[in-house]
Order: C-alpha cells, then sequence, then structure tokens
C-alpha cells in the first residue's frame, strides 16, 4: 500500500502546458447559460454524447462544464474531475459538500492499462479515546431529526477531500496546479443566485447558522436574516483560502494557518482534534478491488478500508444467488421487487460488531469472504429465514456529489466527496470559508472499533465496469439510498442492457425508513412511477415519496458514462431529480 499526498506545488508544473486559463471569463456564454440552469431540477437524466471527452455530475451542471473546460484546454479525466469537484463545492455553500470533507477515487489509466483507487476518506481524532461518548445522532425518520441533535466539536472528524485532489492531481493530473481552482474561485468572488431548492438549506440550519460570529458573517445576509430564493450569494474569504491553497499547496489546509485556525474553532467547542491530527492525514493509494460478475462483466472499485465497494459487490453477488433476474425487472414483478429489496437490505449488517454479523451468518463476515459466491449463498439463506433486525413492517391499510470525466485517451476518473452531515452539519463551524461538518455525530459505533488516527469505512460506492476486459462505464453514487441506487443501475446496464440514462431513468427505489421504535422498515419509491399491484404485491409497506422531498426520502443519485471500446464514442447520463449536468465533445 503505497501513501501519498501534495505537500507544496508540484516540482512539474514548469512541464505542463502552457496557455491554460480555466476561468469562466474564457467560456463567458456557457458560463451564464449553465448558472441559469443551476436554478431548474431535471425530471429525466441528462444526456451527452461525444468521442473526446465527457464529464457528468449528480448536483450542479456548471461544474461540469468547469470539468469539460479541462478536458477542452489539453487536461485529462483527472484534470476534468477535481476541477469539477472543486467548482461542485462552491457552488453549494458547503452544505452537502466541503473542501474539509472526503473523497474516493477510481482511476483508469489508460497509457498502462490499469485501475487505481485513491481513498481520501475520514481519519479519527487521536486525541478521541472515548467515541462512544461522542454526542449528537440522526434521526433519518423524523423532519426534525434529521437535521441533529447536539453541538460539539466531537463531532468533526479529519477530511481528505482536498489532500485527496493534491494527490491525485500530483499523480495523474496534466494541467497547473492553480489552473484546476479557477472556476471555483470565479464562482466564490462573483457568487450565484439561491435556487428555491437551497433556499430550504438555509431555512432548515437558520438558528445554527447563526449560532458561531464567522458562520453567521459568512452564510446569513448582514441584517442576519437567511438567503432566500433569487438572493445572490458571494464568498469572498473561501476565494481567499482557495487561492492560498492554489498558490501554496494543500499544506495551506493540513499543517499551515488555516489548520491552526480549523483545529482552534473545533477545540473552542469542544473537540479534540489538533494542527498534528491534519499534519499527520494521508491519501491511501491501493490496487483495486475487483470482482468477476459474470458474462464477461467485471467491476473494479475501492478496497477496505472503504466499505461501500464491498457491499456493492456482496449485493451483485446476492442479487445472482437469490436468482432475482429470473423474476425480471422490479419494476414491473413483486417477486422481482422483493428480492431486490431483501438483497439490498443485507447492508444493515455493516452497522452491527463483526463478530455478530458471522455468527448471524454463520461464517466469517470479513471483506475478502463477503465478497465471494459462497458468502453469498449463506447470507441469501440467513435472509430468507429472517434477520433478528431491521424486518419489513407489513402493509398498513390504504450529502455528498458525484463526479465521473473520460477523456480522449479513454482514462476514466470517478470520484465520490461529501461532507458526510446533513447541511452543513449540527455545529456548523466554517472557518476562512471553508465548512466543518459534524460527521462523528453519527458514527460512535463505527469510530469505537478503530484506533485514534485510523482511517474510517465509508459506505462511498464508485467504480469502473469492464466488459471482457475492456473498461465500458465509469460510475459514481451517492446520497442516503446510494447502495439502492448503485445495485440497480449496475444491473440495469449489466444484465437488462440499458444505456446509462435508460438505467437512471428507470423507477429506482429508496432507501428504506427504520421506524426508531420497533426498527421495522418501509420501503420507498419515487411517487407514481411504480404499478402499484407491483408494490402491493410484495407484501411489504411502503411509502411513495415525490421530488421535493427525495434528498431526505433515502433518494439515492448514481451518474455514469459508458465508452464504446471499438468506437469510442461516449454517453454521459447525469441524475434526473435535480440539477445536474452531463456534457460532452
Amino acid at each position: 500500500m503505497r501513501r501519498a499526498g501534495l505537500a507544496a506545488i508540484p516540482l512539474f508544473l514548469a512541464g505542463c502546458q502552457a496557455g491554460v486559463h480555466l476561468s469562466p471569463e474564457r467560456w463567458s456564454d456557457d458560463y451564464e447559460r449553465f448558472m441559469e440552469a443551476q436554478l431548474v431540477d431535471r425530471t429525466e437524466a441528462g444526456v451527452a454524447t461525444g468521442e473526446n471527452g465527457a464529464v457528468t455530475v449528480a448536483y450542479n451542471g456548471l461544474a461540469a462544464r468547469a470539468g469539460l473546460e479541462a478536458l477542452k484546454q489539453g487536461g485529462n479525466a483527472v484534470d476534468a474531475a477535481m476541477t469539477t469537484a472543486l467548482t461542485q463545492v462552491a457552488l453549494t455553500a458547503g452544505a452537502p459538500i466541503s473542501y474539509f470533507g472526503i473523497m474516493s477515487l477510481v482511476y483508469y489509466d489508460a497509457k498502462t492499462d490499469q485501475v487505481y483507487t485513491m481513498n481520501a476518506e475520514w481519519n479519527t481524532v487521536l486525541g478521541e479515546d472515548d467515541p462512544a461518548s461522542i454526542p449528537g445522532g440522526v434521526n433519518l425518520s423524523s423532519p426534525q431529526g434529521i437535521y441533529g441533535t447536539v453541538v460539539s466539536g466531537r463531532t468533526a472528524l479529519v477530511g481528505g477531500f482536498m489532500k485527496g485532489v493534491g494527490a491525485a492531481h500530483e499523480r495523474f493530473g496534466r494541467l497547473p496546479w492553480e489552473e484546476i481552482f479557477a472556476p471555483a474561485i470565479h464562482v466564490a468572488e462573483r457568487g450565484f443566485p439561491i435556487s428555491k431548492k437551497m433556499e430550504g438549506y438555509w431555512s432548515g440550519r437558520a438558528a445554527d447558522l447563526a449560532r458561531l460570529p464567522e458562520t453567521k458573517a459568512t452564510f446569513l445576509k448582514e441584517d442576519g436574516s437567511a438567503y432566500t430564493e433569487g438572493d445572490v450569494l458571494r464568498q469572498p474569504a473561501l476565494a481567499a483560502t482557495l487561492r492560498a491553497v492554489a498558490g501554496q499547496g494543500t499544506d495551506y489546509m493540513y499543517g499551515g494557518p488555516w489548520a491552526e485556525k480549523a483545529a482552534a474553532a473545533i477545540q473552542a467547542d469542544g473537540g479534540l482534534m489538533t494542527v498534528e491530527d491534519l499534519a499527520a492525514y494521508d491519501v491511501i493509494w491501493d490496487e483495486p478491488l475487483t470482482a468477476d460478475l459474470g458474462d464477461g462483466w467485471q467491476i473494479h472499485t475501492n478496497p477496505p478500508p472503504n466499505g461501500g465497494g464491498v457491499a456493492m459487490i456482496e449485493a451483485q453477488r446476492l442479487a445472482a444467488t437469490a436468482g432475482l433476474l429470473e423474476e425480471g425487472h422490479w419494476t414491473e414483478a413483486p417477486g422481482a421487487l422483493r428480492k431486490a429489496l431483501d438483497v439490498t437490505r443485507a447492508s444493515l449488517l455493516d452497522f452491527v460488531p463483526p463478530e455478530l454479523a458471522a455468527s448471524l451468518v454463520g461464517g466469517e463476515f470479513t471483506p475478502a469472504m463477503r465478497v465471494t459466491p459462497e458468502h453469498a449463498e449463506r447470507l441469501w439463506n440467513v435472509i430468507e429465514t429472517g434477520l433478528p433486525f431491521g424486518n419489513w413492517a407489513e402493509p398498513r391499510p390504504g450529502h455528498s456529489d458525484d463526479v465521473v470525466a473520460i477523456d480522449s485517451d479513454g482514462n476514466i476518473a470517478a470520484i465520490t466527496h461529501s461532507i458526510n452531515a446533513v447541511l452543513w452539519g449540527k455545529t456548523a463551524i466554517v472557518v476562512d470559508g471553508i465548512t466543518i461538518g459534524d460527521p462523528a455525530s453519527f458514527q460512535q459505533t463505527q469510530i469505537a472499533r478503530l484506533a485514534p488516527g485510523s482511517r474510517l469505512p465509508a459506505p462511498t460506492q464508485t467504480g469502473i465496469l469492464f466488459r471482457d476486459g475492456e473498461p465500458v462505464l465509469g460510475f459514481a453514487s451517492m446520497g442516503s439510498g446510494l447502495h439502492q441506487r448503485t445495485f440497480q443501475g449496475l444491473l440495469n446496464v449489466m444484465h437488462f442492457g440499458m444505456t446509462v440514462d435508460e438505467a437512471i431513468d428507470t423507477p429506482d427505489f429508496f432507501m428504506p425508513n427504520a421506524d426508531p421504535a420497533t426498527g421495522q422498515l418501509t420501503f420507498r419509491v419515487p411517487g407514481g412511477q411504480f404499478p402499484r399491484e407491483v408494490l402491493d404485491g410484495t407484501g411489504y409497506a411502503y411509502e411513495e415519496i415525490y421530488p421535493e422531498e427525495a434528498r431526505f426520502g433515502g433518494e439515492g443519485l448514481w451518474v455514469a458514462i459508458q465508452r464504446d471500446p471499438e468506437t469510442g464514442e461516449l454517453r454521459a447520463a447525469s441524475h434526473n431529480r435535480n440539477n445536474s449536468a452531463a456534457v460532452a465533445w
């Protein structure tokens, strides 16, 4: 396992292409057009085709256009993905994603025909020796509970997003380091209009944003009121910080001036994070976790300590063992939907102690075993018998973002990044424009299993799909229902022959809702898209969720780009329920 990161400005910049300028001033017409589109939510997937390169995102189509500009000016897939991700955070005010959040990357290098993975996910805090007592929690079954319960600096973890941007660029990037920041700095300085959906960010968090002086000055208007639809948010402090990182490298945040301010702000709220925690952070480069899924399909994804890749492969194995595909598509056959719900329910075992999971399954519950067909057979038998928790209720009467980029050479970069908190987090700490969430407020049990300062497993599911030895699909997922969405998206492409946009637009089921009192599950689907006889035929309780509720209703988001290995034609598709976009040329 190799660890690497960008400590300062790369020495190879002198060899980078001259005359590269990614600032939107160079593509102003498209900038205005895509900025206006930010205010409109989609009802179907965005689609783009091309041969020279493509970028797709789950949110913020303007960011995808920034990434496409990186490709047009000679950048590769990593340049495009990092440019896009940096711009996404600025366009969301650091609420669902953050420069101090997390990132996972799966990268296919066409020149070497190799797949690489990078883990820039959470580190736990070195001084936290009693994680079970970290306060806070999130209750996804309650409109109020989703925003968290307790303010505490102990809920902060060490995020690797910016270190990951530096490490990915240092190893694979082609454009000058400072240029990939240009679109994000432009957005922060010039500002962006608040959409109706984003207005809800502020209305739900207004009191929390007013708690600390710096947060209040950054995200509330001069009179202390919340931003509303049509207001323009400018982030001058963020622009200054991004310029500092662009000029001085990621050490500015991991040991430098920003690190000192961040540690002080977290400690002021009772946290234990120190500058040493940030200085000790590094990304993890590793070989991909790979699985043959039959019929020539092979998947490459992030290995442990990431947890989502294991769960993703486990679910595909379970689908085969359960005979799910023999039932038909889950939008048309109640038996298939019932099995699909049961297969994805198995991910609940990620949240119980490994020794308990092993006893339930009747065998090892290690990452290496969980991706095997033998494990799938044992686990499916247990599921059919009935897990002792998380069972379905009987019918009743009557954040994060994704980027996938492919360049003209065939390189593929798929990333997922997140603040891993609900809209800034309850503590809502902001340091020089950069948001610090509260991801430890609901992961106390997982943190308690690790030594202080360790890498915390994340559920992100990002990967590259091969067919007969050729890379044909890059994908990434996000949202509370990312496991369910990835499971469905992959099956739609691999076994039902769908294009990426068809796979996204086909009705999907969300993460189930759990009753906090009984633990019983109710499955959730987009309103009006499943035949009622299919839903009723499962014998399980269900709830229909409409677009305005989807974000907090267990929705998963999955974006992907297909590449025809014979013609080189690219087909990119974005999410179908927000301001996403797919672009290509």
